[in-house]
């Protein structure tokens, strides 16, 4: 049974802009934890927090951790709330999106150990192909710099767009060379995206919010993200210097046990990958 506390991320947002990113943290932060305190972790609900409830649930008592888990909404404050210690970690990102995030923030979290894949789609309740898509029709795609680049390349990469060369992690709609169809591009939240089909033509959507909207990646995608070579893996992450809290490298290990492989394979269904 789930027992994970919700947070919403507007509630969450003022208390982050309160503490300020550059705080020097916590007194919890500060205070060497022991082996028995809770190890809080910051997740998005699906399947982050699925995961970790599996975890926690099934093993983490065996493995003499004490797991507490906190679902968040938005991809900015499980990283603040990581950063100024309201949490000892997060599960939710990956590679590109953290670099990002460091970069523009002056924040210094660094990824412990990946996880799994959750594949970009495209998805529609008015067509069911990307050939369907009529001239002029408007794609929704992430706003947040890593998201919408990844997006586009998604576009790019089955040949519904062609983007400039050496477009990047960061591309934007500026970045498109060739756009056969001329279509329009609306930039959301990367949360919305998926509650914005009823008012676009298709949308671009990352997988836990596919997940969470009743979508199947594995059947219902358009057009899905391939596997290979693909760095946006996500991965438990905590603030530089606590690579080594012990609870941490517990959640590590079993995070990347057979037993989470399994769930995850049994559970999603080809929607989420183990990436161990």
């Amino acid at each position: 049974m789930r027992n994970t506390t919700k947070i919403t991320a507007a509630v969450l947002a003022t208390g982050a802009l309160t503490l300020g990113l550059t705080a020097c943290g916590s007194d919890k932060a500060d205070t060497k934890a022991k082996a028995s305190d809770p190890l809080v972790v910051a997740a998005s609900p699906v399947p982050h927090a699925e995961i970790l409830d599996y975890v926690k649930d099934h093993l983490a008592k065996k493995a003499g951790l004490n797991l507490e888990v906190k679902e968040f909404t938005d991809y900015v404050t499980p990283n603040t709330a990581t950063q100024d210690g309201s949490v000892d970690a997060n599960y939710f990102q990956n590679q590109p999106y953290l670099d990002d995030f460091n970069k523009k923030n002056g924040t210094d979290i660094v990824p412990v150990v990946t996880v799994h894949l959750e594949p970009l789609g495209l998805y529609s309740s008015k067509v069911k192909s990307a050939d369907d898509l009529k001239k002029g029709a408007t794609v929704a795609v992430p706003n947040d710099t890593v998201n919408e680049g990844r997006a586009l390349k998604l576009l790019d990469a089955n040949g519904i767009i062609t983007l400039k060369g050496g477009a990047g992690n960061s591309a934007t709609p500026a970045d498109i060379a060739k756009n056969p169809k001329g279509l329009k591009f609306k930039e959301v939240e990367a949360a919305q995206t998926a509650r914005s089909l009823q008012d676009v033509d298709a949308a671009v959507v990352n997988g836990n919010y596919a997940i969470e909207a009743d979508l199947k990646p594995a059947k219902d995608a358009l057009v899905l993200e391939s596997t290979k070579n693909n760095p946006y893996s996500n991965f438990l992450a905590v603030k530089k210097g606590n690579e080594d809290d012990p609870r941490v490298k517990k959640l590590a290990k079993l995070l990347t046990s057979p037993e989470v492989k399994k769930f995850i394979a049994d559970k999603y269904d080809g929607s989420v990958l183990a990436s161990f």
